[in-house]
Parts: C-alpha cells; sequence; structure tokens
C-alpha cells in the first residue's frame, strides 16, 4: 500500500503516545475496505504498533429488526441495522478508558447475536471500520477519520454478478441510504484524511 503522509504522521504519532487514539475507517460498500485494513494493519504490525479493529458491521442485530419493520427499507438500513444510540454509549465512548468490553457479535448463520468479551490494548490504535461511521451520534468519539472514496459506478462493478441482479434493492435500500448519508452528513468534507479507492 502507498502509505500517504497523513498517515504517516498519524502513525508517528501514535508511536510516541502513551494514550490510545481512535481511529474511524467510513466508507461505503465495495470502497475497497478489506485491502485497505488489511494492508494498514501489516504495517501496524511491522512498526509493533498495537492496535486492535472493530468491525462494525459485526454488531448489527437480528433481522427482524431491520427487515419487514414497516418503514421504507433505506430507513431500515440506515438508522436500524446497528441499535446506534446502544452502540455508543457501550462500544464508541467507552474505547478511550475502558480495558474489556463485552459486546454482542452477529452471527450470520443462526442470525442471533452472541456476547463476547474484547480485550483492548493500553495504547495504541484503536480502529472503527465500517458504512456511515461519520454519523452525528458517532462523529466526536474519533480522533481521526479516513473516509475511503470511490465512485458508486466503481463500487456496484465489483459486486458479484449474482448481486447485480437484484437491483431494486440496491436502488431501494442501500443506495437510497447512501444518499441520505452524502446528502445529510456529507462524509468527505468532515473525514480528516480522504484516500481515493
Amino acid at each position: 500500500m502507498e502509505i500517504s503522509i497523513d498517515l504517516k504522521e498519524l502513525i508517528n504519532a501514535v508511536e510516541k503516545s502513551e494514550q490510545r487514539h481512535i481511529l474511524g475507517i467510513d466508507w461505503l460498500s465495495r470502497s475497497g475496505k478489506t485491502t485497505f485494513v488489511n494492508q494498514f494493519s501489516n504495517i501496524l504490525k511491522k512498526q509493533n504498533i498495537p492496535f486492535h479493529i472493530f468491525h462494525i458491521d459485526d454488531h448489527i442485530v437480528g433481522r427482524e429488526k431491520r427487515y419487514h419493520t414497516g418503514h421504507e427499507e433505506w430507513y431500515e438500513y440506515y438508522q436500524l441495522q446497528w441499535d446506534i444510540e446502544w452502540l455508543k454509549m457501550n462500544l464508541l465512548k467507552k474505547l478511550r478508558k475502558e480495558n474489556q468490553l463485552k459486546l454482542p457479535f452477529y452471527d450470520e448463520k443462526t442470525e442471533s447475536q452472541e456476547f463476547r468479551q474484547v480485550t483492548l490494548p493500553k495504547k495504541g490504535l484503536i480502529i472503527v471500520e465500517g458504512v456511515f461511521l461519520q454519523r452525528e451520534k458517532w462523529r466526536e468519539i474519533y480522533d481521526t477519520v479516513v473516509y475511503l472514496n470511490c465512485s458508486r459506478e466503481r463500487r456496484f462493478s465489483r459486486e458479484a454478478e449474482t448481486t447485480k441482479q437484484n437491483i431494486e434493492k440496491f436502488k431501494n435500500r442501500y443506495w437510497k441510504a447512501e444518499n441520505y448519508y452524502l446528502d445529510h452528513v456529507n462524509p468527505l468534507s468532515k473525514a480528516d484524511i480522504i484516500i481515493n479507492t
């Protein structure tokens, strides 16, 4: 990965600090998140910087709370996919001081949540990655936000052919939610570092 000057400065600052630094990696579907996070993790390992990664999609709610709720599909995806307030109080706000967290992890096979304990490093980088990370209730938590910027056309081209066939779901659920986020939150203007993918 060609690491940007901004990321080099961030890594240098974290390396010298005795405290945790909270980094949000904000993206929309198929923005190249997996590649970026994997390569960034390898850089942190090589430099012996302690870190922990939270994938916000590990903490979605049960299917019955986000499908067929009577709300529009985009609203279900944007507002109901996660328990926004619970995650703020029990995950995000505790990242700076707590050493252990007990969190619900979603199991796609059983469509249920299972609580697990997570231990955090005393210093280093705490990374939270996922979609819509800069929503109003969460943005204040992060010290730094990286936004992975990628056009919708390019992102859609990365979808599996079978997934592309369900274009109505993209139009009604995902893209309307993305439009709401882009128009009302304007993540590009709020991010500290923008990386085009």
